[in-house]
């Protein structure tokens, strides 16, 4: 079947393909999908000679950010963005995620109309590849579906045979009460075809219509695509919504076996073809199901959002106790030491709480949602197989989520209670994903959501250059305040090994108002102890088991334990202390 590629590979590829379609169907596939690894390869020598053995390291931090969210006059999005990142995060930001920035219709670039495009709006693929130059980027596969106006489901509705069943219809009577919903909406959705009226399956809304994974012919077109993407500079490949990938009547048609297959599939292409290409799934679901997709620890994603980080974080700080995020990351851990988690707070969707569920209470979620209302966001819900309704995402920025409503602390405490909070997010083990919002210290933009419509819009400001720039020259601005001093704590976070992804971390016992934890080098040369205060009151600590003197990797001030192995530590309110160890006597 093919000279080039290894005969591992090949056989690994039937057997994926043998787990998804019947033998008829699968040899056909097998040379097809081998052939257009050899066409890669061949075209892209350089991508196959093997990445760095090593996946990630401490310096890996991911600015999350569209394509278009930094404008000026004359210029293309993609060029200012560029330009932005050049003057202000060089060597900070070592990853970028490009959220989607292909022709779209819906839902801020997950609706998408052709793959292979970039927006003209944002600018040309030499772009996309230019960033790409500078950072890592990782660049959505938004497969599960496309945009109804694609071109694609158009050739579907025309009656073109060579996109026939490529989406799913059913009888209006089909019972589909239970398929899991991430929406309240219908989950079918009319279309006028050249057959008459269908009914099609539509997960998200009714402009985003599910492809069908069980066609052969659309788990190669978009195997394709995956590798388009990769010859054009991307580097981590994130898999939106790939929970729902198959879909089987009688089944909750998420976190199907063969969703696992594909990915374990499209794993086995990259690691053959594009050796230290990243996978990482987004599954927007309670913890045990979301690390299913490490999979063995080498044949599923690199890389599994961490999503219960973000609610559990955010109670903690309401409630100035962090019994439960310690509880919870006590218990966290990855297959092998090419796995990670991807560590956020808040994202282009908000903040997730469906992921919360088993760890929080309802009445702890019910708080968070008025949380959210009470600045002026909003919550998202999804529906439940029963018919009732669940919270699944609050539509707001973080740092507003942080403070209390009608809050008259002084701006320099609201600023050290978010900088406490995403110092834990840069010091857990993992990769961690900074949202462009957050490191800008932007507010709930209510302007947004009366513009569009959509409650998710209230994080989602866009930005003109020199406004932009203007109020981050201001040091009186909670702007500035804040992009500084978040810039300053990935730099330390970024210059100390032991802030590896794969670095060992134990949890430390401490009052409820702080939350502490050790880091370790890999190599275990030496640890730093992580201390985050969550509450408005001086908290005092003492770390058992410390000897010698250590120095505060923040500010420099210098600690050192005593006789007993007792290492004291007095925490202002929200303060942050990583202390590592200058001597040992």
């Amino acid at each position: 079947m093919s000279k080039t590629l290894a005969p591992g590979i090949v056989a690994r590829l039937r057997t994926h393909l043998d787990r998804l379609y019947p033998p008829s169907e699968t040899e056909d596939a097998a040379q097809r999908l081998a052939a257009a690894c050899e066409r890669f390869t061949a075209t892209y020598p350089h991508l196959s000679e093997g990445g760095s053995p090593e996946l990630f390291d401490e310096t890996d931090v991911v600015l999350i950010t569209y394509a278009d969210q930094i404008r000026e006059p004359g210029r293309a999005p993609l060029q200012t963005l560029r330009r932005f990142l050049r003057d202000h995060l060089s060597g900070v930001m070592t990853g970028v995620h490009l959220l989607p920035f292909y022709p779209w219709t819906s839902d801020d670039g997950f609706a998408v109309v052709d793959y292979r495009r970039v927006d003209p709006s944002v600018g040309l693929w030499e772009d996309v590849r230019a960033l790409g130059g500078d950072v890592r980027l990782m660049v959505d596969a938004v497969v599960n579906h496309v945009s109804a106006e694609s071109h694609w489901f158009a050739r579907w509705r025309a009656g073109d045979a060579a996109h026939d069943g490529w989406f799913i219809d059913l009888h209006p009577d089909t019972d589909v009460s239970g398929v899991t919903r991430p929406r309240p909406q219908p989950l079918l959705t009319a279309f006028e075809t050249a057959r008459g009226l269908r009914h099609v399956w539509t997960t998200f809304s009714p402009d985003q219509v599910d492809l069908d994974y069980t066609n052969p012919e659309v788990l190669l077109a978009v195997t394709d695509v995956l590798l388009f993407y990769v010859a054009n500079g991307a580097r981590i490949i994130r898999l939106d919504a790939v929970a729902y990938l198959w879909k089987r009547l009688g089944t909750s048609c998420i976190h199907l076996p063969e969703t696992h297959e594909v990915i374990r599939l499209w794993r086995t292409i990259l690691d053959a073809v594009a050796p230290g290409t990243l996978v990482i799934t987004e599954t927007n679901v309670p913890h045990a199901e979301n690390v299913s997709y490490f999979g063995n620890g080498s044949d599923e994603a690199h890389l599994v959002y961490q999503f219960p980080l973000a609610p559990l974080v955010l109670s903690a700080f309401h409630l100035a106790d962090t019994t439960t995020l310690q509880e919870w990351a006590s218990g966290l851990s990855t297959p092998s030491d090419s796995t990670a988690f991807f560590n956020f707070l808040g994202s282009h969707d908000g903040v997730g709480v469906r992921p919360a569920e088993g760890l929080l209470t309802p009445s702890e979620i019910a708080q968070l949602c008025h949380l959210a209302t009470a600045h002026g966001g909003g919550v998202s819900y999804k529906a439940n197989p029963d018919g009732g309704m669940s919270p699944y995402e609050l539509n707001t920025v973080y740092f507003d989520a942080l403070t209390e409503v009608d809050s008259v602390e002084p701006q320099s405490v609201q600023v050290d209670r978010f900088l406490s909070a995403q110092s834990i997010l840069l010091a857990l083990a993992g990769v961690p994903g900074i949202y462009v919002q957050a490191l800008l210290g932007s507010r709930n933009w209510h302007r947004g959501v009366e513009q569009t419509g959509r409650l998710r819009s209230i994080n989602r400001r866009k930005f003109d250059r020199g406004t932009l720039e203007a109020e981050l020259a201001d040091p009186s601005t909670q702007r500035s305040q804040v992009f500084r001093r978040l810039r300053d704590r990935i730099r330390v976070r970024t210059g100390e090994p032991a802030f590896h992804p794969n670095g060992p971390q134990r949890i430390l016992p401490t009052a409820p108002g702080v939350f502490a934890f050790t880091r370790t080098t890999p190599d275990a040369s030496h640890s730093v102890i992580c201390l985050h205060s969550v509450s408005g009151r001086e908290q005092m600590c003492v770390v058992d088991g410390a000897h010698g003197a250590y120095a505060d990797l923040i500010t420099g001030q210098p600690y050192r334990a005593d006789a007993a192995g007792g290492l004291a530590v007095s925490l202002p309110p929200y303060g942050v202390r990583w202390l590592r160890q200058t001597s040992g006597a």
